[in-house]
């Protein structure tokens, strides 16, 4: 141990700041154990939809132009529709991240006169523009579509009165963010979303239910599309992709909506016929087989930096003991000089671009200046360790990923050391 110590000063971690970590540690065995036996669960699911369809060598091929009888991106399509327990998948390195995956999957699905719906309060920042609640070229709210939400009671659940209330004979999609987002909410739980779902078909059967699964999947046993969702979408620069995909998204789903949805990505009468892969198949494919462990490693850091910064007097979501919906982890540090800190931390622990400071920039699709910090392999890719908040109040940043639970531990001694250097905290 003396040995590992070392090497962790080396890297800049100070012998206190090591010892608080270990400290830690030692609370959290058992808590590890729960998320190595939710990890091998899930490594077993996504082998067995490997096997079942019959994964081959032929299937790490690659396409040109129309990418017509792609042969492994069709494999790779079935392989997540039965990971996911769904009819159909769209998995494509044409959908650029998270945001173009949902806006595809909204506009496939929704037409002049509709409502969406959204039951759980402020979507995440970057759709405010897609849907028009800030006015953009080309939103929803420019094709009118006409958008309400209804917000989360204090307590963090679903304001259910107010949810039958809002819901009318133009209500056709209802969509569900399953992480917090910029929020100080709390995640939800599969369970709860299978509730709200339930609750939301029993007034109205035919409204679509769309979950927006970003950083929640592998995280339990089950996935939304378990329990009632009618689509489930995602990026695979985080959870999914293992940190190997190197662009993409997917959307899962009943047949006829991921249908809708892939003219929306391509164009109508072309559809999920085409769509060239360009040599990521193998990426894709070898990223979701280690997306379940690399998911664990990810959320050990989560809960790592839960409890060290719990300890150290801040307000954490979840806290140190709660049960994990997703990687991400709030921590609210109260003024900007602490969030940038913690976010120099983080990037002076990346292999990438460690030596260079992040800062507070104007970034597309956010209402005030975003500081991320991400010295990845893959550009954004939050599944690598990474950090970003906005810089307002209350001055809350966002930790997520690193590609192994030993970089994100490191990661968040580094957040610790570089506010402890700026005598921005102490140690108790």
């Amino acid at each position: 141990m003396l040995q590992i110590k070392e090497m962790y000063q080396q890297l800049g971690i100070s012998s206190e700041v090591y010892c608080l970590g270990e400290e830690v540690l030692k609370s959290l065995k058992t808590r590890f154990e729960k998320m190595d036996e939710i990890a091998e669960y899930n490594q077993m699911k996504v082998l067995s939809a490997m096997q079942k369809n019959k994964v081959s060598a032929e299937c790490m091929g690659s396409s040109t132009g129309y990418g017509y009888n792609d042969f492994g991106r069709e494999t790779l399509e079935k392989v997540y529709a039965d990971t996911f327990h769904t009819e159909a998948a769209l998995v494509r390195p044409q959908i650029t991240c998270g945001t173009h995956a949902l806006a595809i999957a909204l506009f496939g699905n929704l037409r002049p006169g509709d409502e969406l719906f959204s039951p759980v309060g402020k979507p995440y920042d970057t759709l405010e523009e897609v849907i028009g609640i800030r006015p953009s070229n080309g939103s929803l709210a420019e094709y009118e579509v006409t958008y309400s939400q209804v917000e989360l009671l204090p307590d963090g659940s679903f304001d259910y009165k107010a949810i039958r209330k809002a819901i009318n004979e133009r209500t056709k999609l209802v969509t569900i963010q399953r992480s917090k987002g910029y929020l100080t909410r709390p995640s939800f739980s599969v369970q709860q979303i299978g509730e709200l779902i339930a609750f939301v078909k029993s007034i109205k059967s035919d409204v679509i239910c769309m979950v927006d699964n970003c950083y929640g999947e592998f995280v339990d046993t089950v996935e939304p599309s378990d329990v009632g969702a009618d689509l489930v979408v995602g990026s695979l620069i985080k959870n999914p992709g293992g940190g190997l995909a190197p662009i993409g998204g997917y959307i899962a789903g009943k047949r006829k909506y991921v249908e809708s949805a892939s003219y929306r990505m391509t164009s109508p009468g072309l559809g999920m016929e085409v769509g060239a892969t360009l040599g990521v198949n193998r990426s894709f494919f070898q990223g979701f087989f280690l997306a379940p462990m690399v998911t664990k490693g990810a959320l050990k850091g989560a809960v790592f930096a839960a409890n060290i910064y719990e300890r150290l007097g801040f307000p954490v979501i979840p806290n140190g003991k709660e049960p994990r919906q997703d990687i991400i982890q709030a921590v609210t540090l109260g003024t900007p000089e602490r969030v940038i800190a913690f976010c120099k931390g983080i990037q002076a622990a990346a292999p990438v671009d460690s030596y260079v400071d992040p800062e507070p920039w104007d970034m597309p699709g956010y209402d005030s200046q975003v500081i991320m910090a991400a010295g990845a392999f893959v550009q954004g890719s939050s599944i690598e360790l990474s950090a970003d908040g906005p810089m307002h109040e209350p001055y809350a940043v966002y930790f997520q990923g690193g590609l192994t639970w030993e970089h994100a531990k490191l990661g968040i001694l580094m957040s610790v050391q570089k506010l402890l250097d700026a005598g921005l905290i102490e140690l108790l």
